[in-house]
């Protein structure tokens, strides 16, 4: 008996050559022990090479399988030339080419596309290269700074403050073209009302008013203006900070935190801010008509450092506008964006804002786009 040969590859002829005997009369296993072919095989070739139907026109499905392989190419082809350039008379543009190959590669071999619309395959794979524009790469490099500065000021700068910072660190970009990378990467300054606590029914007593709105000053330490805000808790309920401002720097000079709004509140803001600038005496130190600033134990207090106390009148806040000014910032760029646990917390979040951001880091423009520890800078280095 002859041994089948495993893995050998047999030409067409060879295949026809075994079916023609297969018709003639032998059978599949004389074939197969004669030729070294296994009897699968055969019935395999007997199936591709057996022409459909009879007569001498007759064709073998293999053949019917490469004219319809041919015809689908055809077709294609025509489709293609049809879409590409049934609706002109001249050639389009490579441009054109190529939108069309891309709209159509998972339809089309991109190798037939390319034949047939006469485009060699380099260009259109070159032409998906597209290249950066000088402008783009600079768009690109400005909208990462910019989200730098904006994450650097945990989201509270706006346009107008990060163009500066741009301008500071030597880019040399419009406040317009700012604005429009921020949109497009939808970057923005974080904004949130702030809490407004219901007014006092009670009757308030009417103090002189020395500041009188003038909050024009010379140097630090001149003018001072304080107040009272609510801090909210999720364990220790309400919690309030007392700050001092300068009028001049827009330093927060002192502040103290507590669970209670108390006189000792207000004093401990005084006091921190008195030994942290050592002002001389006659600094002016205006509040309004709240019973921690009119109490005695408070008014003896501040005189016995020898500041002058002057009061906003009722229903007229525009005196204390700065320190007010100041707790709407606190309230819309950390307040109201975070759940203190308790009061810990809370006074830790004071220290780090004040301390660290808007003390020394925050620029104003109404200090020209300097921070407050800056202007105060200036004025110490001058004396």
């Amino acid at each position: 008996m002859k041994q089948k040969n495993p893995g050998k590859k047999y030409n067409e002829d060879f295949k026809k050559t075994i079916v023609d005997l297969y018709h003639a009369g032998s059978s599949a296993k004389e074939l197969s022990s004669e030729y070294g072919v296994s009897e699968v095989t055969i019935y395999k070739w007997i199936k591709e090479f057996t022409p459909v139907g009879g007569g001498e026109d007759s064709l073998t499905p293999k053949e019917v399988a490469a004219i319809q392989k041919e015809n689908l190419r055809l077709k294609q082809e025509l489709e293609i030339l049809k879409k590409g350039y049934g609706h002109i008379r001249q050639k389009v543009k490579d441009a054109e080419l190529t939108v069309f190959i891309e709209e159509h590669k998972n339809q089309y071999p991109i190798q037939m596309m390319c034949g047939i619309l006469k485009m060699p395959r380099s260009t259109y794979y070159q032409s998906l290269r597209k290249t950066e524009s000088p402008r783009e790469r600079k768009n690109k490099k400005l909208t990462k700074k910019i989200r730098q500065i904006h994450l650097d000021s945990n989201e509270r700068y706006g346009a107008p403050k990060i163009h500066l910072s741009l301008i500071n660190d030597g880019f040399k970009v419009s406040l317009k073209r700012v604005q429009r990378l921020m949109k497009k990467a939808d970057i923005r300054s974080i904004t949130k009302k702030k809490y407004r606590p219901y007014p006092s029914k009670e009757k308030v007593i009417q103090l002189g008013n020395l500041l009188k709105r003038d909050f024009s000053t010379q140097t630090i330490n001149e003018k001072w203006v304080t107040d009272i805000t609510y801090i909210h808790t999720l364990k220790d309920g309400w919690c309030y900070l007392a700050s001092v401002l300068d009028l001049h720097s827009k330093k927060i000079v002192g502040y103290s935190f507590s669970r209670s709004m108390t006189t000792n509140l207000v004093i401990k803001a005084v006091e921190n801010a008195y030994h942290t600038q050592k002002p001389a005496k006659g600094l002016l130190l205006h509040s309004d008509l709240g019973s921690q600033y009119t109490s005695c134990e408070f008014m003896n207090f501040v005189q016995s450092l020898g500041m002058v106390q002057s009061f906003s009148q009722k229903g007229c806040p525009y005196d204390n506008a700065c320190i007010e000014s100041f707790h709407a910032i606190l309230k819309k760029e950390e307040v109201n964006h975070i759940q203190y646990a308790d009061y810990t917390s809370a006074k830790l979040a004071m220290f780090q804002f004040i301390e660290s951001w808007y003390n020394r880091k925050r620029i104003h423009s109404s200090l020209g786009y300097q921070t407050p520890q800056m202007i105060e800078n200036q004025i110490k280095q001058s004396a």
